[in-house]
């Protein structure tokens, strides 16, 4: 994942990268101009100020410039990482989406997604200050080989120990990070589930207390555990340094020429290098979160493959559509076993009202599923006009339908494609179902969405109707609905679908209004045990027509 962003900001990273060195690199020529001002004779010092000044200015520039750099390259990786997994999500095969679940993807999209954008923003700091202790060490090497020796020897001390941290604080990160994805549904519920906690006092505090509570805790104290041991390990780190700067300059530095230069060098230079180490110390964590979060998006959109590619053009309009034993496999609640649909063999022409009826849980909605092209059928095949529907083609069959779920969602905006009289398109379905003094289609979007379910649900099907689909699917749309506007969806709007030559199908439970369908088709545990026309619906299955 993060090879993936650095490939698409490759020049602005090197960039940033070569004036993070350029800064790292002026630190340490500016620390050997002190020692060497500290150090120099009344002659020389003017040429050291004008070095001194240069090199300054330099490391001004190059910093600014470093800081300047990043900032652009961590909101470029973040805004390519987010449109990364929303393309993977759009792509994804509609099964496998709802098996991994809302939550994990919203965490990709943000915590996650910040995480890896957050370590660009501290890389200039992590090379900076990398190219400053490796320059303090070379230093170290010129002034004197047997102290710089004992000072890599202390290093070494503090990197095993930094190191041990290291491998403990990131389980700790990896624990939260898991525990993160769960309690991005619990906030989820927290709005989705307002009614009923409010509803049941013992329900919103066990809610509150158990599940949320303890959910936030877990992550606090993970998160807590893993930083925290950088801290102490960093801490360690500092400890070693002041030590060290005492054995150079009380026990290994001995009287002779040159020792003052060298312990005033070993000393300024150690401690000229605290604060880069410390801050090198202190953003590495960063990046180790960076790499727990790019691992949990990698894990998440791997787990999403596409489905289908989008290449061929959409489908305007059939004459046909058959499905010759399809079957469909899934996990049923209520049996606690595997659900088997199908097989199945229908066929629906436009200008047909089709009513498909059964029992809870019989597999209605999947059989929609199936018919419109969000799942694939397991075994048996799909044909429009005598054409097989299969993965090149799918996505192309799938923009012949228009569809209202149970679940169905309203966006902001009516994305269907923009023409001048879409407002008024829009304006007059309101009116029809009696909703133009609540809402209105203004520039393409509806005024408020903040309305009842019912009242939503028929905003839903104004934006089916806008469409305008050769195929409409309604699931259960009229469960919400008061008689007067179920009344309205009976006898005006599906009559109007058929004369438009439009072919619908309507999962229903209302019975007083079967005998309006061209068909009726009766699904019972998987299976459809009859179908054909009104006149022969309840006749045997072995009697009833069954090619339609």
């Amino acid at each position: 994942m993060l090879r993936y962003l650095i490939r698409r900001s490759r020049w602005l990273m090197l960039a940033a990268m070569t004036a993070s060195i350029m800064a790292g690199f002026c630190g340490v020529l500016l620390i050997v101009q002190i020692n060497a001002a500290l150090t120099a004779d009344a002659d020389t010092r003017t040429s050291i100020a004008w070095t001194f000044a240069l090199v300054a200015v330099g490391l001004l520039c190059s910093r600014m410039a470093s800081a300047v750099l990043f900032e652009r390259l961590g909101q470029t990786c973040l805004a390519h990482l987010r449109q990364f997994i929303v393309r993977r999500v759009m792509a994804a095969d509609l099964r496998r989406l709802e098996q991994l679940g809302g939550p994990r993807v919203q965490s990709a999209l943000s915590e996650h997604s910040t995480n890896v954008a957050q370590f660009f923003v501290s890389l200039p700091v992590i090379l900076t200050n990398s190219v400053v202790v490796m320059g303090c060490l070379l230093y170290m090497a010129w002034l004197s080989w047997p102290i710089f020796l004992a000072a890599m020897a202390v290093l070494g001390l503090g990197s095993l120990g930094y190191h041990v941290a290291h491998l403990r604080a990131i389980r700790h990160l990896d624990g939260a990070s898991r525990e993160q994805d769960r309690l991005f549904g619990y906030f989820r519920s927290l709005t989705e589930g307002a009614k009923e906690l409010r509803l049941h006092r013992g329900k919103r505090e066990a809610f509150a207390t158990d599940v949320l509570g303890g959910s936030i805790d877990t992550v606090r104290r993970l998160r807590t555990r893993g930083m925290s041991l950088f801290v102490m390990s960093n801490s360690w780190g500092q400890f070693l340094i002041y030590a060290f700067i005492g054995l150079v300059m009380f026990v290994l530095v001995t009287d002779g020429a040159g020792s003052n230069r060298v312990m005033t060098g070993f000393a300024l230079v150690f401690v000229y290098m605290m604060t880069p180490l410390e801050g090198l110390l202190m953003n590495i964590p960063r990046a180790n979160l960076a790499k727990v979060s790019a691992a949990s998006i990698e894990d998440i959109t791997r787990d999403m493959p596409t489905a289908e590619p989008a290449t061929s053009a959409p489908v305007e309009r059939f004459e046909r559509l058959t499905l010759r034993g399809v079957t469909h496999r899934y996990y049923h609640e209520q049996s606690d076993d595997v659900f088997e649909l199908g097989p199945l063999d229908l066929e629906f022409r436009p200008g047909e009202i089709t009513f498909l009826v059964g029992g809870n849980g019989s597999g209605k909605t999947t059989l929609a599923k199936l018919l419109v092209g969000l799942y694939p059928p397991e075994a048996g095949e799909i044909g429009r006009d005598g054409e097989r529907i299969e993965a090149c083609n799918r996505d192309a069959y799938r923009q012949l339908f228009s569809v209202v779920f149970s679940d169905f969602h309203l966006f902001e905006r009516l994305l269907e494609a923009p023409r001048a009289e879409l407002d008024a398109e829009g304006n007059r379905l309101l009116a029809r179902l009696h909703l133009q003094h609540k809402v209105r289609v203004e520039n393409g979007a509806f005024t408020t969405q903040a309305l009842s379910q019912g009242q939503r649900k028929r905003l839903a099907l104004v934006v089916a109707c806008l469409e305008d689909r050769p195929f409409v699917v309604f699931d259960e749309w009229a469960a919400d609905q008061d008689p007067v506007f179920k009344e309205v969806f009976y006898r005006e709007v599906l009559p109007e679908l058929k004369r438009m030559g439009k072919a619908v199908l309507v999962i229903s439970h209302d019975d007083r209004y079967f005998h309006l369908a061209d068909r009726l088709l009766r699904l019972e545990s998987g299976q459809l045990s009859s179908t054909g026309s009104l006149d022969t619906a309840d006749e045997p299955a072995s009697t009833a027509d069954t090619s339609r």
